[in-house]
């Protein structure tokens, strides 16, 4: 691999999402992340999304460009051999990240007994150890209440696993911290990371506890309109549906010529007393502002909304389904982030490279993820030095498995 962050040596025991992603995007960056898992497989190697023949999609997309060793996890010789390798030589290794419980023999204080600067990164469910994936942990944050439809009594769930995603990143660019320190002072560390305070940190930072606790209401539902300022969800004559925002004065005016509301906007103002420049006045009259805008939009069709938006630098955005999303031109297929890959098992699609654009490195394309073991004879050669007569043996035994 070749990248900003290449020779550096990350090894990865994962599963489910927080982990492969954080994984993922050190080795997006250039470090080499090794994954092992079980010769039979790994907890999440068959999650969907699948392809018709049961391949899972969602196992491809979160270990792109690593490299996969296979090993049995029950036999004491097969521990050894991750031992080794996650204790291994070289200024750039001896990082190890893991979602798995990390006690025993990949317990932080173990495997430091094998090289002392080790630095590990251990995923929880929450800080007393207990079991959590992202549905469960945004149960308690607060935003199942306040997501979904004005006069919906129960929970609505988000499918987006907000909370799985902030702790890959977060997990990532701990390790680099990690790494920093360590060679300022020589010293590693285990790093330990709590899905639940992750997400909870989030809630903190955006305002929720506060407001909760300071004014001592809960937040009641809104729907699709955006809390505090102006934006909200509209249907086109051809029954598109378009999201449109005034986030600043310039969309406000952007989207006053888009549409030919000068005029009625500030009819808005004189009538409510209020200044649409300011937020919370937009909130106030948001009833309003959809009132003039609404009728407007349903008498054009998307392409006629979006293209007098796009024309005055209105703050706007299409409702696309997934498969849109994938056939659309400058999003997908012109981005240059994006590469067609053919993966093993699957096909060709698009598959997005790291979205960071270093302006000294090149931004490199994505690899794709690898088969199960696919690298095992090649890492236990190359990083542990077995000649080999002892990698085959190794097979024979089935302390090892190659490809399935």
């Amino acid at each position: 691999m070749t990248g900003i962050l290449a020779g550096l040596r990350v090894v990865e025991g994962s599963a489910f999402i927080a982990a492969p992603l954080g994984g993922m995007t050190l080795a997006q960056l250039g470090a080499d992340v090794i994954r092992f898992d079980d010769i039979k497989g790994g907890l999440d190697s068959d999650r969907w999304p699948i392809t018709k023949d049961g391949t899972s999609i969602y196992w491809a997309g979160l270990n792109k460009g690593k490299r996969s060793i296979a090993v049995d996890l029950r036999s004491p010789k097969g521990r050894e051999l991750l031992t080794a390798l996650i204790t291994a030589p070289g200024e750039g290794a001896g990082i190890f990240t893991t979602n798995m419980p990390a006690r025993g023999w990949l317990a932080h204080e173990e495997l430091a007994k094998k090289r002392a600067d080790l630095i590990s990164l251990n995923i929880v469910g929450d800080r007393h150890g207990a079991a959590n994936v992202d549905y469960t942990v945004n149960s308690v944050t607060g935003f199942p209440m306040v997501t979904g439809p004005v006069g919906h009594a129960g929970p609505v769930n988000a499918v987006l696993p907000a909370w799985d995603i902030a702790t890959a990143y977060a997990g990532a660019m701990s390790i680099l911290a990690a790494e920093r320190h360590r060679r300022l002072t020589g010293k590693g560390q285990k790093i330990t990371l709590p899905l639940q305070d992750m997400a909870l940190s989030a809630v903190s930072a955006t305002g929720y506890i506060g407001e909760a606790v300071i004014n001592g209401v809960d937040r009641p539902r809104f729907g699709n309109e955006i809390f505090g300022t102006f934006g909200r969800d509209f249907r086109t004559k051809d029954s598109r549906y378009v999201m449109i925002c005034i986030f600043s004065d310039r969309h406000l005016d952007a989207l006053a010529k888009a549409g030919g509301f000068a005029d009625a906007f500030r009819k808005i103002e004189l009538q409510k007393g209020v200044d649409l420049k300011i937020e919370a006045d937009r909130w106030n009259a948001r009833a309003e502002l959809c009132a003039v805008i609404e009728p407007w939009v349903a008498g054009h069709t998307a392409d006629e909304v979006g293209a007098a938006l796009k024309k005055e630098g209105a703050l706007w955005a299409p409702y696309r389904t997934f498969r849109e999303l994938a056939a659309d031109k400058d999003t997908v297929l012109d981005n240059p982030m994006f590469t067609i890959l053919d993966q093993p098992g699957i096909g060709r699609y698009p598959v997005a490279g790291s979205p960071l654009q270093f302006g000294a490195i090149p931004r490199q394309p994505p690899v794709g993820a690898p088969t199960l073991g696919q690298h095992t004879d090649e890492i236990l050669s190359a990083i542990l030095g077995l000649p080999a007569h002892e990698i085959a043996r190794l097979h024979d035994e089935k302390v090892v498995g190659g490809p399935r």
